[in-house]
């Protein structure tokens, strides 16, 4: 089956969004733009089988990820088997969701431990847009910092047009913090940059952007997961103006997520900053994720 697996590409997204659309919990890694964004940096690839699609990566070792599709309908005791013909088979960034359903068709063959590090946060959309009450006083004072020294916050929903002036803010956001000495910020550099490349290919995308006198501050990427979850994949604010981050994840979500429940903005990556950031915001749950052993 290993032969079967070609590059993820775009000209088979139609292929994979009914996959997508099947698949019950619904992860930011598992996106099309996150697929497409980081396919070169991990080779990442997928085979179309039956109900799934699996996607495994290639660099800079090779590893599995777990399928997406119809989780609820497939025969695991007789797949799973299938990929363990050679051995021991490891998955990687599985949803805690599919690990259970793996015990359950197999016991005692299918070993499962917490990834914390690839956990995605989730928080309640109404307390990110409003910010309401003490638990979220610093994070409303930032908001009026920029209003004070900006005035109301000049939102614009991303379009095609725009995503030239996004990449230049990308650019000197990275200038700043120079991505070309860091390996994991040179490899996001490059992932935004092929998403918003190719902004029209995906179906769900959404964004927005920050101005300051006619000039672009901030963007945030996101994607709209289901009914119910918005995804952040991307969110840049350049250096030098107040509370710009603040208002341009409150305002985002207020605009893009109006209707939605939650806001998912993806894992820390056992980074103690971002894990630290990530938790000021104050995280109702987590989208968690699972090391698991096959065979």
């Amino acid at each position: 089956m290993d032969k079967n697996f070609i590059p993820v590409s775009l000209k088979d997204r139609r292929a994979f969004y009914e996959y997508w659309a099947q698949t019950p919990r619904r992860s930011l890694d598992y996106t099309l733009a996150n697929l497409w964004g980081w396919q070169g940096h991990y080779g990442l690839e997928w085979y179309f089988d039956g109900p799934l699609c699996w996607i495994r990566q290639t660099r800079p070792n090779l590893v599995y990820w777990a399928p997406i599709g119809a989780w609820h309908e497939v025969d695991w005791a007789s797949v799973l088997p299938r990929w363990c013909v050679s051995g021991r088979r490891a998955f990687i960034r599985v949803p805690e969701e599919l690990a259970l359903l793996w015990q359950n068709a197999l016991p005692g063959q299918v070993v499962v431990e917490e990834d914390r590090d690839q956990w995605e946060y989730l928080y309640r959309q109404d307390e990110l847009a409003d910010l309401p009450g003490k638990r979220f006083h610093k994070k409303k004072n930032h908001c009026n910092s920029f209003i004070k020294a900006y005035g109301t916050p000049d939102y614009h929903r991303l379009d095609d047009g725009m995503v030239e002036d996004v990449l230049a803010v990308q650019d000197d956001w990275c200038q700043w913090h120079e991505c070309e000495d860091s390996p994991s910020l040179r490899a996001e550099n490059e992932a935004i940059n092929r998403v918003l490349s190719h902004w029209d290919m995906f179906e769900g995308l959404c964004g927005g952007s920050l101005y300051v006198d006619g000039r672009m501050v901030a963007f945030s990427v996101g994607e709209k997961l289901d009914a119910q979850n918005l995804g952040v994949h991307y969110e840049k604010g350049l250096n030098g103006f107040r509370g710009v981050y603040q208002t341009i994840n409150r305002v985002f979500v207020q605009q893009e997520g109006a209707g939605l429940s939650f806001v998912n903005r993806a894992q820390d990556l056992g980074e103690e900053g971002l894990r630290q950031a990530k938790q000021t915001y104050l995280p109702i749950d987590f989208l968690r994720k699972c090391r698991v052993w096959v065979g």
